[in-house]
């Protein structure tokens, strides 16, 4: 073996990932193709803006182009282009190694699963890149030459957790990956692709999209019955954006948003649309079906793709797209911006600010616009991440409230709109009243909605933890104020029972002074409910306080925040606190009061799934109150 050849090994992921492709059960393994052509554009678009941006690079990019070449005899398949090429590191760096955000999570989620079909859609959701070439290939090789190098790299490999690096003085500019195919009559190779009308259909189905021309010498018959040999351009190489939408079918967007997404199933949505005057851009955009494995992920990806007249600049351009719609994919193609703009002057560039208004207000209008059963996938996929928006995006405050979905008390099978609950409101009626909670059942079982299922209120019910900050943040909708049923006071009474609450009050007032006392440690105050009907106490906070739940978030994510004392409410009606009230005026032991407002507020605490200060001393006083009993 030549000194210049090294024997590497893949990284451990990297291996595995090729042992899944290697024997994998994946049907559709024509993606490999797309993959490889996908790369050799990138690797073009490159070339072009490095081209542009260094004047001191020597290349020639007049015939820039991507050739497939079969050769049935030998049964290999090759795949050339005259792009950017790499250098040895970049060999290294690239294909020895996987550096994707979201690997760990597909291998772990691919040995777990146990089914064979779940594991061929997350094989295509994945997009397994040059890897995929080892579900068709027995050996593959790669030599490439990076621009404006004078050396080129030889890479080959069985795809058996080993890989040779070579060095070599005449490689090409650019890069040629080929593949040595598996034998016609093995059982998983289900297409032959030596076959040029397999590559042509291929090329049709995936990379008609792909700007750079995709060539092919193939076989021409000719009226004399002989054939000869003629290189043909394969694709159209017209940009999906650039045309108009009556020039564009569905089936190619939906091929073209599989390609820009990495994604196996449909969009829900497709926008495409043009900006023209002062800043000239066009845009095709999609709305997923299915939010991503990384959608909650710091490392997911964000944004579209941008691109300058059609020469690639970034992925991931969050500049254009707010962090709330970062499950849009798509991309945008600006006709002014400098080919070298960088991240940071993206940030700061007025006419980008404005394409992003724009881009923004048309994706909220498409999801306001999409039909109930289209809008009922997309809610239930990303209405937590849109309800950030609430947060980060005052200027579209009102279109991101009409697009909120919440259960309510009026139907348990629906979702509703808050324009929807407006209409419903009770004569009178000035407040949206709404709980929150870690979980539906748990907030319908709740105490603080008695009263409002009494006296036939309509309640939200908002249980994904964005929901504790934005209803404060945003505080009214339509001039009607966000209300928690479970702070400060509820006024729900007829005058009639406002008069009866005060005779209560002065009633129980020796009671409420001493309860204070004895609970002071645990709550801020102790009085009469006008919320409840059935249960003898809750719990509240005042108006403006932190809710427990709030309070946990910041904890969890290693923030100090003080401990803030509840309210605690009593039911006047309730027998346990009528006859806590009487045991009090009749003077009895102190210690058996004190507990029983112990257990109160105890209970009070449980029934809103709260957790208790001391779990052991109210089982141990509750076990020795029942047991008293019997």
């Amino acid at each position: 073996m030549s000194d210049r050849v090294e024997t590497l090994e893949f990284q451990a992921e990297a291996r595995q990932l090729l042992q899944l492709m290697v024997h994998s059960i994946y049907s559709n393994k024509d993606v490999f193709l797309r993959e490889l052509i996908s790369n050799a554009s990138d690797a073009l678009d490159k070339l072009r803006l490095e081209s542009l941006v260094d004047k001191d690079l020597q290349v020639d990019t007049a015939d820039l182009h991507i050739e497939l070449e079969i050769d049935k005899d030998a049964r290999t398949l090759t795949v050339r282009d005259n792009g950017i090429g790499m250098s040895r590191d970049e060999v290294v760096g690239l294909i020895g190694t996987i550096a994707k955000s979201g690997t760990a999570e597909l291998l772990r989620t691919l040995r777990e699963s146990k089914d064979a079909a779940a594991s061929q859609e997350l094989i295509g959701q994945f997009g397994v890149g040059f890897y995929a070439t080892f579900m068709v290939a027995d050996k593959v090789t790669l030599l490439t030459r990076r621009a404006g190098q004078s050396g080129g790299t030889r890479w080959e490999s069985t795809g058996e957790g080993t890989y040779q690096v070579e060095a070599v003085d005449d490689a090409p500019q650019g890069t040629t990956v080929t593949l040595h195919l598996k034998p016609a009559d093995a059982e998983d190779n289900l297409h032959d692709y030596t076959a040029e009308w397999t590559i042509r259909e291929i090329v049709k189905r995936y990379s008609d999209f792909i700007a750079w021309p995709i060539r092919m010498t193939v076989d021409k018959p000719g009226e004399d019955g002989t054939t000869t040999r003629e290189e043909q351009t394969l694709n159209s190489m017209k940009a999906l954006w650039a045309r108009s939408r009556d020039e564009v079918d569905e089936a190619e967007y939906k091929e073209f948003y599989r390609h820009v997404a990495r994604d196996w199933a449909d969009p829900l949505e497709t926008i495409h649309m043009r900006g023209e005057g002062t800043f000239e851009y066009e845009a095709l955009l999609f709305v997923p079906s299915h939010a991503p494995l990384d959608l909650f992920s710091p490392q997911g990806h964000r944004g579209v793709q941008l691109y300058v007249k059609r020469v690639f600049i970034m992925d991931d351009c969050d500049a254009l797209m707010p962090n709330y719609l970062r499950f849009v994919k798509g991309v945008v193609d600006a006709h002014d911006l400098s080919l070298n703009i960088s991240r940071e002057i993206l940030q700061q560039d007025r006419q980008i600010r404005a394409v992003r208004r724009r881009l923004v207000k048309k994706v909220l209008a498409t999801l306001k616009d999409l039909s109930a059963e289209a809008y009922r996938t997309f809610w239930s996929e990303f209405g937590p991440v849109v309800k950030e928006g609430l947060l980060e995006d005052p200027d579209n405050t009102e279109a991101l409230l009409d697009l909120v979905r919440a259960a309510s008390t009026h139907d348990p099978a629906e979702l509703t709109t808050l324009r929807d609950y407006v209409e419903r409101m009770k004569d009178g009626q000035t407040e949206i009243y709404y709980a929150t909670g870690e979980n539906r059942a748990t907030i319908e079982n709740s105490p603080h909605l008695e009263a409002f299922r009494a006296k036939g209120y309509e309640v939200l019910i908002l249980t994904d933890p964005v929901d504790e900050v934005w209803v404060e943040r945003v505080g009214a909708y339509d001039g009607k104020t966000l209300r928690s049923v479970a702070k400060g006071q509820v006024d729900l009474e007829t005058d009639e029972e406002k008069e009866r609450a005060e005779a209560e009050r002065q009633e129980y007032a020796d009671l409420l002074s001493w309860m204070s006392g004895a609970l002071t440690d645990s709550v801020k105050e102790v009085r009469l409910s006008t919320r409840l009907t059935t249960s003898p106490a809750c719990v509240v906070g005042d108006a403006h306080d932190m809710t427990p739940t709030l309070e946990k978030m910041y904890r969890a994510m290693g923030q100090e925040v003080p401990q803030v004392k509840r309210i605690l409410e009593l039911n006047p009606t309730h027998p346990l606190v009528t006859g806590l009230r009487k045991a009090h005026e009749q003077g009895a032991d102190q210690t058996a009061l004190t507990e029983t407002a112990e257990l109160l507020y105890g209970m009070a605490l449980l029934a809103e799934g709260g957790e208790l200060a001391d779990p052991s001393r109210f089982t141990r006083i509750l076990a020795d109150r029942l047991a008293r009993s019997l």
